[in-house]
């Protein structure tokens, strides 16, 4: 059996935003050689998400204003996490939005289904942060 790790580096320039990173993971499945298996692909990090979903900007839009419903930003006195902090609802966005993906690999290519795509999600942007990708098969 093989195995290959990867790290993935992002430095978003806004506080929140989504990142397609099916491109790179397939480049790391590509470098693994492994042609039956899976590929796991991890946030490293708690305030930022791994997820699948379809690459459409009006989606994505729908994203953060739904997230923001949920765990506003602002005031950012309504959280006892926020004590010297400002980030405790991008805690809550990342627990709702996901750590992690695991996708099939079939001859050599990642097996998603139509529309789907790997998505970087940063909640808590403006510092470098890291995705880990990790091949393991045959």
């Amino acid at each position: 059996m093989k195995s290959y790790r990867k790290e993935l580096w992002f430095n978003t320039p806004t506080r929140v935003a989504f990142i397609n990173i099916t491109p790179q993971v397939e480049e790391a499945v590509r470098e693994s050689g492994v042609k039956e298996g899976l590929v796991l692909v991890n946030a490293m990090h708690i305030t930022a998400s791994v997820f699948i979903n379809d690459d459409e900007s009006g989606l994505h839009q729908d994203f953060k204003d739904w997230l923001e419903k949920l765990a506003p930003h602002e005031p950012v006195s309504q959280y006892r996490h926020n004590v010297g902090e400002d980030n405790a609802d991008a805690h809550l966005k990342r627990q709702i939005m996901g750590r992690e993906v695991v996708v099939a690999i079939t001859d050599g290519r990642l097996d998603l289904g139509p529309w789907e795509q790997i998505f970087y999600g940063e909640f808590d942007g403006r510092r470098r942060k890291r995705v880990l990708v990790k091949v393991i098969g045959e």
